[in-house]
């Protein structure tokens, strides 16, 4: 783990990474959604898999969010659209949708703009930060029922991860508030109820109560 970590939190932010990762196994699809967030890796991931010819078009959907105002002002899907283009993805295979502030409202926002494309796909490859991949992929599976979802992110282990963000307190703190956010959302209904292993539901109390609060939902 990067220096800025105290040793005491390494097994239990592990044990969070591995939990939320997916990593389902990649095949071509109809359509590639770009998850917004702080991670400009999501594009350049996203750019390796078009070139790979896993998917003709790409969407990136994001706003803004306060983890993301300062890094991406003008907005998480017109940053991720350049990105992509800088590492080889053309205009034409890019469409944007630049409203959603919450991962729901990705999945919702998204099938319009496709829809107003005249778009149905039959099977989705979501590219995500890599640990926000057990939540995005539940809550497509909610919200999109009608695709076959597969789910990936950067393949990098936590401390590639970390040093790429450059922000070891941000990857913790978010780590803890997408677990959150996973039990409370099984609990609303709005994704299927999640079986959370109690080494998850530990290294999340551990973590929250060390202070990495600041994603949480109070």
């Amino acid at each position: 783990m990067p220096s800025t970590y105290p040793d005491s939190i390494q097994c239990d932010v592990e044990t969070l990474w591995r939990y939320h990762r997916v990593d389902d196994e990649l095949r071509e699809v109809d359509v590639a959604v770009g998850l917004g967030s702080h991670d400009p890796g999501v594009p350049v991931y996203a750019a390796q898999l078009y070139h790979r010819g896993l998917f003709p078009l790409v969407v990136f959907t994001g706003a803004n969010a306060p983890t993301t105002v300062e890094r991406f002002p003008e907005g998480e899907a017109v940053h991720f659209r350049r990105i992509a283009m800088d590492n080889g993805v053309p205009d034409d295979a890019i469409l944007m949708e630049p409203r959603a502030t919450n991962t729901v409202e990705n999945i919702h926002f998204t099938r319009d703009v496709l829809s107003a494309h005249g778009m149905k796909p039959r099977s989705v490859l979501l590219i995500s930060r890599p640990y926000q991949q057990r939540r995005a992929r539940e809550i497509a599976k909610r919200h999109w029922p009608e695709v076959d979802i597969v789910c990936t992110g950067a393949q990098q282990d936590l401390d590639t991860y970390v040093a790429s963000i450059n922000d070891p307190r941000r990857v913790v703190d978010m780590l803890v508030g997408d677990t959150q956010r996973l039990d409370l959302q099984g609990k609303s209904g709005e994704i299927a109820p999640q079986e959370i292993p109690q080494d998850v539901r530990d290294a999340f109390e551990r973590l929250a109560q060390a202070g990495y609060t600041s994603r949480l939902i109070r």
